[in-house]
C-alpha cells in the first residue's frame, strides 16, 4: 500500500442542481430541485432545508415552500460531466471514473511535471470551476476510501487533504455514514449498538461486526475503519453486473403493482445486455417494504439470459418468493433487479423440445429464440425512432415513472 498521499478523488458538487443553475443565472442562491413527482437532485439551498435527492416532491415542497423544481438537462449533465473528466485526465492518464460526477486519480507520476498532489488537485479544482463553471470538491489520501471520506469532508466546494501521519485521528472522529457501504439501514444497525462514529466503529470486536452485519460486509467495514483499503486504481474495467431499481413510494404488495414495474426494469437491463452482447446467469432482485427493510433472492441459470420477457419473468417468481415468506408485509416502496456473472464470449446452443419445465426460459428452446427474435426487432425500431417508439406489454401503455429515463441511463455503468 502506497506511504505518501498520492490519490485523488474528485466529486462535482450537488452536480445536476450546479449545472441547472449555470445554465440559467436566475437560480442561482435559490433552492432548487430537479425533478417533479419526486427529487432526483438538490441544491445546496434547498439542502438546507432538509430537501434530499429521492424524496417525494410533495414533501420537499413542504420543507422547502420556495423550492423551485426544474425539468433537468440530462445532455447537459453529460457533456459537462465527460468535460470535468477530462480535465483530470489532463494531469495523470490513472483515472477512474466511478460515476458521471466522480471519479478517482493516482496523481504519483506526474507530481514532477504538476507539483505536489495537493497542488494538483487545486489546479484540477481551478480549471473545472474557470473552463467549466462548476464548483468540484476533491480528497487527497493515501487510500481510495480515505480519497473519497476526504472529498466529502470537503463539501461544498472545497479540498482536504490527509497527511497520513494523521489520518487516523481524522477518519475515527467522522460518523459511520460517511463510508462506503454504511446506507440507512447499516447506519442504523450500528447505532444499535452504540456505534456512530467510524472511531467507535473500528474499536469494535469483529465478531460482533459479524454477527451484527454478516461476515462480508462486517469485515470490510472493520478493515476500512482502520483504513486498510489495499484496491488500486482501475483505468479499464467492464462492470460486473447490469441493474435496474424503481422507488415507487408505498404501494399495495400485488401484482398489479410489482408486475408493469418488473417488466419495466427488465426492459433497461436486457437492452444494455444485449446491446453488448453479454448475457448473464445470475438474475438477483431486491424488494424493499414500507419500513425500509430489504429482502434480496437470487437464481442462477445453466444458460445466460438476455431476453426481456425471461428476465421479468423470473424476477416475478422470485418477488412473489419473497412474498410468500413474508406474508404480514402488504407495502412495497421499492423494487430492484440486477444480473450478474456476465458473459464476455458465448455461443448460443440449440436446444431440442423435451418437454422440460423450464424450456421458456432456456435461450436456445424454440420459444427462447423466438423471444430473441422479438427482442431483436424491438431493439432495431428503438435504434432508430427511439426508446419509446415501442415497448413490452403495460410498460408500452406508458407505466408511470416518477424518475425519467434519460436521469436513469446516467447513472449506468458500461458494460
Amino acid at each position: 500500500m502506497a506511504t505518501t498521499a498520492t490519490i485523488l478523488h474528485a466529486d462535482l458538487d450537488a452536480f445536476y442542481a450546479s449545472v441547472e443553475q449555470l445554465l440559467d443565472p436566475s437560480l442561482r442562491g435559490k433552492p432548487i430541485a430537479v425533478g417533479g413527482g419526486v427529487v432526483l437532485a438538490a441544491s445546496y439551498e434547498a439542502r438546507a432545508f432538509g430537501v434530499r435527492g429521492g424524496m417525494p416532491g410533495r414533501r420537499a415542497r413542504e420543507l422547502c415552500p420556495q423550492l423551485v423544481f426544474v425539468g433537468g438537462h440530462f445532455g447537459e449533465y453529460q457533456r459537462l460531466g465527460d468535460a470535468a473528466i477530462k480535465v483530470i485526465g489532463d494531469f495523470t492518464p490513472l483515472v477512474e471514473r466511478i460515476s458521471i460526477d466522480e471519479a478517482f486519480a493516482d496523481v504519483a507520476g506526474c507530481t514532477h511535471l504538476f507539483g505536489s498532489p495537493a497542488e494538483i488537485a487545486g489546479a484540477i479544482r481551478a480549471r473545472v470551476r474557470g473552463e467549466l463553471g462548476l464548483p468540484i470538491s476533491v480528497g487527497v489520501a493515501r487510500t481510495k476510501h480515505l480519497a473519497k471520506i476526504a472529498s466529502q469532508v470537503a463539501k461544498p466546494d472545497g479540498l482536504v487533504v490527509v497527511d497520513p501521519a494523521r489520518e487516523l485521528d481524522f477518519l475515527h472522529g467522522l460518523n459511520v455514514e460517511l463510508m462506503w457501504g454504511v446506507g440507512p439501514v447499516t447506519k442504523a444497525r450500528l447505532a444499535e449498538i452504540g456505534v456512530e462514529t467510524i472511531g467507535q466503529l473500528a474499536n469494535t470486536r469483529a465478531g460482533s461486526l459479524e454477527r451484527l452485519l454478516g461476515p462480508a460486509a462486517g469485515e470490510k467495514l472493520g478493515a476500512l475503519a482502520w483504513n486498510r483499503d489495499p484496491r488500486r486504481i482501475r483505468t479499464h474495467h467492464r462492470a460486473r453486473s447490469a441493474g435496474a431499481q424503481s422507488a415507487i413510494g408505498k404501494k399495495p404488495a400485488t401484482a398489479r403493482v410489482f408486475r408493469p414495474t418488473l417488466l419495466h426494469l427488465a426492459d433497461r437491463i436486457a437492452t444494455r445486455l444485449r446491446a453488448k452482447s453479454r448475457p448473464g446467469r445470475t438474475v438477483t432482485v431486491r424488494v424493499r417494504f414500507a419500513d425500509l427493510s430489504c429482502i434480496t433472492r437470487s437464481v442462477t441459470l445453466a444458460a445466460p439470459i438476455s431476453a426481456t420477457v425471461i428476465l421479468a419473468g423470473l424476477a416475478e417468481e422470485l418477488v412473489r418468493a419473497i412474498l410468500a415468506d413474508h406474508p404480514q408485509e402488504k407495502t412495497i416502496s421499492l423494487l430492484a433487479i440486477s444480473v450478474s456473472h456476465l458473459e464476455e464470449h458465448w455461443d448460443l446452443a440449440l436446444e431440442l423440445p423435451l418437454g422440460l419445465a423450464d424450456e421458456a426460459r432456456r435461450p436456445g428452446s424454440r420459444i427462447g429464440l423466438a423471444r430473441s427474435e422479438a427482442d431483436r426487432a424491438v431493439d432495431r425500431i428503438r435504434d432508430r425512432f427511439g426508446w419509446d417508439a415501442i415497448g413490452y406489454g403495460s410498460t408500452a401503455l406508458g407505466l408511470a415513472r416518477s424518475v425519467p429515463d434519460a436521469f436513469r441511463t446516467l447513472a449506468e455503468k458500461e458494460l
